[in-house]
């Protein structure tokens, strides 16, 4: 488990995030909604450790964070962020290679370039693993970090979880493959020693895919549980200001807007 204990974040005198308690469950997707500028990605980059200002706790299964070595971090968790970019001309699978870097000193060995061959074909871009990264479009490059990210957790750790932070993964990406991707999360689910933290923007996809939705506003956790509990009129209406129209059906959830 994953967990964020009264965590408070300033930057002068702004409150980026006000004492957050949220816990991230194994084997369950676990989404993060909220307006622009509530605190989705600073929240994100708390639970990642690519923030270390803040106050309070973040605790991977009972450990804080803040008192794990950087390669141990490294070796259990996995973050894509937002607008990753790259500026040389490296091969798709230089790029996947990256991910194994936590795992291996000099060069890869044999279990390496296996969990990035694995992770190519799970993600569907093995055929681009020659191809220059630079000329790749912006949805492929998504496609290639996914696969990157992957491979840094191929393999499960005994006693050990495993933590994959996901801030805002579908930018870049068109309907197809925003729910391949929903998809594929799922199937990686059914390891349940792995956490799944991710940040989305489109409602009824956290509706269709989110088993635990935490919605930030102003910086507060204002509603955390199951979509039924979160996704209310209410809740909608006071974070987005906006009035949904929700369709309760068998399979699911969905949400309209006028």
């Amino acid at each position: 488990m994953l967990t964020a204990e009264n965590i408070t974040v300033r930057i002068g005198e702004k409150v980026l995030l006000d004492k957050v308690d949220a816990q991230f469950l194994p084997g369950k997707l676990n989404l993060i909604i909220g307006p622009n500028g509530a605190g989705k990605s600073t929240l994100m980059k708390v639970l990642s450790r690519q923030m270390t200002n803040y106050d309070g706790e973040v605790l991977y299964q009972s450990v804080n964070s803040k008192t794990l070595r950087d390669k141990t971090l490294a070796r259990m968790r996995a973050v894509l962020s937002q607008n990753i970019d790259l500026a040389f001309p490296l091969k798709v699978w230089e790029i996947v290679m990256m991910g194994r870097y936590p795992h291996f000193a000099g060069a890869p060995k044999r279990i390496d370039e296996e969990a990035c061959i694995a992770a190519l074909k799970f993600f569907e871009v093995e055929e681009m693993v020659e191809r220059n990264y630079l000329t790749l479009s912006g949805g492929e490059r998504q496609r290639v970090h996914f696969a990157r990210v992957l491979t840094q957790l191929w393999y499960p750790v005994p006693g050990q979880g495993r933590y994959l932070l996901l801030d805002e993964p579908l930018t870049f990406l068109d309907i197809h493959y925003q729910f391949q991707f929903m998809h594929k999360v799922m199937e990686l689910l059914k390891q349940k020693d792995l956490v799944v933290v991710g940040v989305v923007h489109d409602l009824n996809l956290a509706a269709r895919f989110g088993e635990v939705i935490h919605l930030i506003h102003n910086g507060k956790l204002v509603a955390s549980g199951s979509k039924e509990e979160v996704l209310t009129e209410r809740n909608i209406e006071e974070a987005f200001r906006l009035k949904p129209i929700l369709y309760r059906e068998e399979n699911g959830l969905r949400l309209f807007f006028e």
